[in-house]
């Protein structure tokens, strides 16, 4: 719901300057930078009802402050809290996954649960954004905030006391057929997947989720109205938005299942690189509103699959290596991205302009790219140097 609304309404928020902005956009991921090795060691020790306890916790006063402070210190601590909260829900979940999967459906698990978690990314955007601009941010935040207050009962209710897997490592069997060897976490395989992990979170989570409101209201120059009811421009971003949370329990899991049975994984990032950096080239030109749309929606797909291959590939490469610590690793970096994110996006807008955000996003899929090229080229040189 920030994503959409606080680029629009900062004011109201009582903030001063749209610097801002991007601070309070990124700080609940920078928080999440040293706290997600801690709660890792956290689920070492406590089962993963208490962690969703203290999540949701968390998750309850952080959403009702949004709407009760004002001011930048005050959003700011609010915003850290809400950081803690998501730690402990995202490095479970995808400990998790990587625990009861195996080669065969890893992918389309992965993919089902980073479907599943967007959609409370689908009622925050859709709902949010639209709710705002009918209402006040005050009673929107307030609703939300009793709507995860109404969660309590479900997590005694739904997750075990105890954790059955607690400690477990993956069974042999769980590990992919052509693994010969445990890796290490400065194999250059593994340091790309978590470059990669960190390009994915920069661009998908952090620019272009920091930025489509200000980009829709820049080519948004007529408001439409529905029934009597203006939409504005945080509500279009918000239904924009609200496209993909609604297909990624459905594409994300096909894309999750097709990387499973491809015979070439390591391969298939090259798609939504190269695919993303063009859709981000047309995005930083394009005035027509139609075309924006289309293109926006295009790279959202995109992003789907982004988010799905490389989780997936950091989830056998932990196989590898140590599961903990590599998803821990993918986790921390994807986070970091995702901070650095709307901090780089809205320090360029207040430079250059919103087009050079997605021309250097463009370059920075690009230049990744290029790296994976690089690592293949070089590894079947070796190979075929030793034949």
């Amino acid at each position: 719901m920030l994503f959409i609304v606080l680029p629009i309404y900062w004011e109201d928020f009582g903030l001063t300057a749209i610097w801002q902005i991007g601070v309070l956009l990124s700080v609940n991921r920078l928080i999440r930078l040293p706290i997600t090795p801690v709660v890792g060691l956290f689920y070492r020790k406590f089962s993963i009802r208490t962690g969703v306890l203290i999540s949701v916790a968390c998750a309850c006063i952080s959403t009702l402050s949004y709407g009760l402070v004002s001011g930048f210190v005050l959003l700011l601590l609010a915003r850290v809290l809400w950081g803690i909260a998501w730690s402990f829900i995202k490095l479970g979940g995808m400990l998790t996954v990587v625990t009861f999967s195996n080669e065969n459906n890893r992918g389309r698990l992965m993919g089902m649960y980073n479907g599943l978690w967007g959609l409370g990314g689908l009622a925050g955007m859709l709902a949010g954004g639209f709710l705002v601009d009918q209402l006040s941010i005050p009673i929107v935040t307030t609703t939300f905030a009793l709507a995860s207050f109404l969660i309590f009962p479900l997590v005694f209710i739904m997750i075990p006391k105890s954790n059955s897997n607690k400690e477990e490592e993956p069974s042999n069997q769980s590990q992919p057929s052509h693994v010969q060897d445990k890796m290490t976490m400065r194999h250059p395989y593994i340091v790309l997947i978590i470059l990669t992990g960190g390009t994915m979170g920069y661009i998908t989570m952090g620019v272009f989720n920091s930025t489509i409101s200000p980009l829709i209201e820049q080519s948004y120059q007529t408001e439409w109205t529905i029934f009597g009811a203006v939409i504005g421009a945080a509500t279009l971003a918000g239904l924009i938005q609200a496209v993909r949370w609604a297909w990624d329990p459905f594409f994300a899991p096909v894309i999750g299942a097709a990387v499973d049975k491809s015979k070439y994984k390591q391969y298939v990032i090259f798609l939504p690189l190269i695919l993303g950096s063009l859709a981000f080239l047309i995005i930083g030109r394009v005035e027509s509103m139609f075309i924006l749309l289309i293109v926006v929606l295009c790279f959202q797909l995109i992003s789907t699959g982004f988010i799905t291959i490389i989780d997936t590939l950091a989830a056998e490469a932990s196989v590898q290596t140590n599961p903990v610590k590599m998803m821990t690793f993918h986790t921390v970096v994807v986070d970091c991205g995702a901070a650095i994110g709307p901090l780089v996006a809205f320090f360029i807008m207040d430079w250059s302009g919103l087009s050079a955000v997605y021309y250097l996003s463009a370059f920075v899929m690009l230049f990744v790219s290029l790296l994976w090229f690089i690592y293949h080229y070089y590894m079947r040189y070796t190979k075929n140097s030793h034949a």
